[in-house]
């Protein structure tokens, strides 16, 4: 008896310490059409709407494919067939003035549409290409990588 009161309580502790480290999501998943991976911390996800994309993520698409995200500061990307981005940065804290949005795009079609980070701090945003680093004046914008970069990540 004293072992199973004593897992109830020790087990919530758990649940919330784990919860507790992990850093909040930067975006959502809002479309998906044909194939699509989140590469995180070593795994291969197959994502769907709805799921939560973090720092450090790769998103894949394949052949005839397309994936929609919205991030926290409703900034919106739309990933053209086999595509590969990482989200190399992400901040939103408007009020510590914290503003970030950095994201390595490794090959295929992008569509950038800024949202409030973009707006407040256009020089905190920057989309770097195996070419260039982009930065900001404006509030849209497409870009396609042709051929394989050196390091697209497999």
């Amino acid at each position: 008896m004293r072992r199973t009161k004593f897992l109830y309580l020790f087990i919530p502790l758990i649940v919330a310490a784990s919860l507790f480290g992990q850093e909040p999501p930067v975006g959502y998943l809002k479309a998906i059409t044909g194939t699509a991976q989140i590469l995180r911390q070593g795994e291969t996800l197959q994502p769907k709407v709805g799921d939560k994309v973090f720092k450090n993520d790769v998103l894949r698409t394949g052949a005839k494919s397309s994936l929609g995200i919205t991030f926290r500061d409703d900034t919106l990307l739309s990933l053209g067939s086999n595509s590969q981005i990482v989200v190399n940065d992400f901040a939103f804290s408007p009020a510590e003035g914290k503003l970030s949005f950095v994201a390595r795009i490794l090959k295929g079609t992008v569509v950038y549409l800024s949202g409030v980070i973009g707006k407040l701090s256009p020089d905190a945003v920057r989309l770097q290409t195996p070419y260039a680093n982009i930065g900001f004046r404006g509030t849209r914008v497409a870009i396609q990588i042709e051929g394989e970069a050196k390091n697209v990540i497999k």
